[in-house]
């Protein structure tokens, strides 16, 4: 199973905006340090947030770096295709002439 940021970035939303909730009733009853560990939470998922919504957007020189490294990866198999045919091409041509011709009266 792969990691998948856009299915987790809403979620880490959904999560931030839950523990901002929280932050606002542990406020209310007085208690500081269930309010801090609400606020640090609410903090931490909204910053992983913004972090999947930028790797998704993928201008930065890691997207490149993926972008050529797959286009490098896409004329590797084509060379190797290439190849093969060459081979084959060359194995044809090698063998003996008279293998080769084709029968006029068919």
């Amino acid at each position: 199973m792969t990691f998948k940021p856009a299915i987790w970035r809403p979620i880490a939303i959904v999560l931030s905006v839950i523990n901002w909730a929280g932050l606002g009733a542990a406020v209310e009853v007085a208690e500081p340090w269930h309010a801090a560990a609400h606020a640090a939470l609410a903090l931490a998922f909204g910053y992983w947030a913004l972090r999947l919504g930028q790797t998704r957007g993928g201008s930065g020189p890691q997207a490149q770096f993926d972008l050529l490294e797959a286009e490098m990866s896409n004329l590797r198999r084509e060379l190797s295709e290439t190849q093969e045919r060459l081979d084959f091409a060359e194995r044809v041509l090698a063998q003996a002439p008279e293998s080769r011709r084709v029968d006029p009266e068919r």
